[in-house]
């Protein structure tokens, strides 16, 4: 009778894989981190001063991405104009330079009148074209999820070239380090709102960033000094644009220069049931 020969498992230490199971985790923590100008025709029914409202994505996005929430502004009765940019291959004083020729595009007899409503990086990039205009701006501002003071997954990638150029020379500079390029566009000298979120489909991210974030963005990190308005939704960096009540909230913004609820304690809440519509 042959012995049975005892089954040989060959195993797979997880240390050895763990280096590639971090980038991997990271590198997705960076996609959600991370052209052409279209304007839509007005609606019948327009905003209350008919000024345009420029919608600007994030870091590795399109026009696309903001699309649902460019829609339901449409169907508030707003003009929209969607600005897009390559945000991974130019710096950012070019990609100022880009939406600087769009506002003189959609709006070059009154440019102080235009409203943005940004997400992510397009929050920097309006910091810094309104931070060169020597008037007042009189148009206001929605930020959605914006690393108005850097962000820490930026910091770890600092000494990888791989994810460096992955991020571009735009994103490359998104750091929380105080020379960072989002510290360098001075006071806030505009009505400004800002919508972040509290939660996170990247846990790799949200380790890397202290206290409550969106997986890329912390809510410490979205607020600036000088902002009128601060809440905090349960949503994610990646899909916080898609949300209805976000919507309703930067509607109500742009229309009274504040949101209809604040939280800024930091806890998400649900504003629930708001219509969009005025």
């Amino acid at each position: 009778m042959t012995t049975p020969h005892p089954q040989v498992r060959r195993r797979h230490p997880i240390r050895k894989r763990l280096p590639l199971l971090l980038a991997g985790a990271l590198l997705g923590a960076v996609v959600t981190f991370a052209g052409g100008l279209v304007s839509r025709p007005a609606n019948e029914s327009p905003a209350p001063d008919d000024a345009p409202v420029i919608v600007a994505h994030g870091l590795g996005r399109t026009t696309a991405s903001m699309a649902i929430l460019a829609n339901r502004l449409e169907e508030a009765g707003f003009r929209v104009v969607r600005f897009g940019y390559p945000s991974r291959a130019e710096p950012i004083e070019a990609l100022v330079d880009r939406l600087r020729d769009a506002v003189a595009q959609c709006c070059g007899d009154d440019p102080r009148r235009v409203h943005f409503v940004t997400h992510s990086m397009g929050g920097v990039l309006v910091r810094g074209y309104l931070s060169e205009r020597p008037e007042p701006h009189e148009g206001r501002v929605v930020m959605l999820s914006p690393p108005n003071q850097g962000s820490e997954i930026v910091d770890a990638f600092a000494d990888s070239p791989l994810l460096r150029s992955f991020l571009g020379p735009a994103g490359s500079r998104l750091g929380t380090a105080p020379d960072g390029i989002a510290g360098q566009f001075g006071p806030i000298r505009f009505s400004l709102g800002i919508i972040t979120g509290n939660l996170s489909l990247n846990p790799i991210g949200s380790w890397l960033i202290p206290g409550p974030d969106d997986g890329t963005v912390g809510v410490d990190r979205a607020k600036v000094e000088g902002a009128s308005s601060f809440l905090v939704l349960p949503a994610t960096h990646t899909f916080i644009m898609n949300r209805r009540d976000v919507a309703e909230e930067v509607a109500h913004f742009l229309r009274h220069g504040r949101f209809r609820r604040e939280n800024p304690d930091g806890q998400g809440r649900r504003t629930g049931g708001i219509p969009i519509r005025p």
